[in-house]
């Protein structure tokens, strides 16, 4: 079956024909750090990690970038009101990124550029833009420079918008702009901001503006052409719409198709630091298990919004957990972790078809359920089982996968106390119900069971598991 991915330029579902035959090049924008990463913040890396994983099951060579914005307003804001260097902060918050994403078993990209890193390119691109018609610096002297969106004609095309419907950039202080709308390419600097800060160009020390950056990166890394540009929904405009027009002035193809993740919203509204409604991923994996937020995520379309809540992050905790269940049992029976096996017919097709994990996740449960029926086949067991584990596996959530199992020390101490203290209780159930005093054995098995812990009595005696 031909993946078919839904294109945000275009509006339409369409069959994906990579540039190259066999290769895909993948450019997605990440954060801003500019503070902790909350649960909104990782649902965009979550998502297209799994996009990349499906890409690289369907055989292609997958070369992702994701790159990260270290130099910005809102950094040098921040940085201010707590008193550090900004590049402190912007470092800080880059490390609590990237453990965001170990946490969730998010695969590194290819390669993940950080903005400061590529200012040559950035002014290179800039001066393209002017030498084309397509930027000015400002006359007043800020050394600012600017796109003027009334030069090129398509601007608007990514989002379905007429010039004179838009609202004006608020980027940069309006007096040195042609139209209200033009937005900054480059800052010049203040004299309230930090000269590390800045950096020389041929209009002065300055410092990017955000839309150039990614432009300059994408093109470094995938060329002029590439085949996906990806993003939380939030970034079409004006973000990705600039991305678009300055790449296109500059006589750049860029990407070929635009793929847009949903919010995650709490109480109707964004998940964001200002609202102040924001989830920090430590603080929500005190309550659940890495993989287990993975799953919620993945489980639901990334097409579709997600109001957050932790009952609903409970209710998909538990059904991950019958999911290891299922394998656990299979373990137990074959004597090891069932191989890998083949991903099913319902699961592919779901997969490509625009990425439909909520009808992938079915399709797990389906073949789950047939497995459950055949725990007594050890060949249709290991088939069943070794089945779910692949279809796991490009969702991230392969539970032997050993990004799931570096806990560490600590970790393993108190899984081992928790197995030998559930062993204990069930050998006093073993004898209670030797003696016939089950009312004993009843009661201590409601004591697990109330504690979360589910137990299977089997011809080899009991087996229990984290329900």
């Amino acid at each position: 079956m031909t993946l078919r991915l839904y294109d945000s330029a275009t509006r339409e579902v369409r069959d994906f024909v990579p540039l190259v035959p066999g290769r895909v090049g993948l450019y997605v924008c990440g954060l801003t750090v500019q503070s902790e990463p909350h649960v909104g913040h990782v649902r965009s890396g979550v998502n297209f990690d799994v996009l990349q994983r499906w890409l690289r099951a369907s055989g292609f060579d997958v070369t992702f970038i994701r790159n990260i914005t270290d130099i910005d307003d809102k950094i040098l804001i921040k940085s201010a009101d707590q008193g550090r260097a900004w590049y402190n902060l912007a470092y800080e918050m880059s490390r609590q990124l990237t453990q965001a994403y170990a946490d969730l078993n998010v695969a590194p990209p290819t390669y993940e550029p950080l903005a400061t890193g590529h200012i040559p390119e950035m002014v290179e691109m800039i001066a393209t833009l002017i030498e084309r018609g397509h930027a000015y610096p400002a006359a007043d002297g800020s050394g600012d420079v600017y796109f003027d969106v009334r030069s090129w004609a398509a601007y608007g095309e990514l989002t379905h918008q007429g010039v004179d419907d838009m609202e004006s950039a608020a980027d940069a202080d309006p007096r040195g702009k042609r139209d209200p709308r033009d937005f900054a390419l480059w800052k010049g600097r203040k004299a309230t901001e930090p000269e590390t800060a800045s950096w020389p160009s041929p209009w002065g020390r300055g410092r990017p503006g955000w839309h150039i950056e990614c432009s300059a990166m994408a093109g470094k890394y995938l060329g002029g052409a590439f085949d996906i540009h990806g993003g939380g929904v939030d970034l079409r405009f004006p973000h990705h719409e600039n991305e678009q027009a300055q790449s296109r002035a500059a006589g750049h193809a860029f990407a070929s198709y635009w793929m847009h993740n949903a919010w995650i919203t709490t109480a109707g509204e964004k998940m964001s630091k200002s609202l102040g409604n924001s989830l920090t991923i430590p603080a929500v994996l005190q309550r659940v298990r890495g993989v287990e937020l993975r799953y919620y995520l993945v489980a639901a379309h990334y097409r579709s919004h997600v109001e957050f809540s932790f009952e609903a992050l409970g209710e998909a905790a538990a059904g991950y957990r019958r999911i290891e269940a299922f394998l656990q049992r299979a373990a137990d029976t074959l004597g090891a972790p069932p191989d890998h096996g083949v991903a099913c017919a319902d699961f592919v097709a779901a997969m490509d078809d625009d990425l439909g994990t909520p009808a992938a996740v079915a399709a797990i449960f389906e073949v789950m359920r047939e497995g459950n029926k055949v725990l007594d086949d050890p060949v249709a067991l290991a088939g069943a089982a070794g089945s779910v584990r692949t279809m796991l596996d490009i969702l991230g959530l392969d539970p032997w996968d050993p990004a799931w199992q570096r806990g560490g020390a600590d970790d393993e101490k108190l899984a081992a106390a928790v197995d030998a203290l559930v062993r204990g209780l069930l050998a006093q159930r073993n004898q209670a119900r030797a003696e016939k005093d089950f009312a004993t054995a009843d009661l201590i098995r409601d004591q697990l069971s109330a504690a979360g812990v589910d137990v299977t009595d089997t011809a080899d005696g009991p087996k229990w598991s984290v329900s």
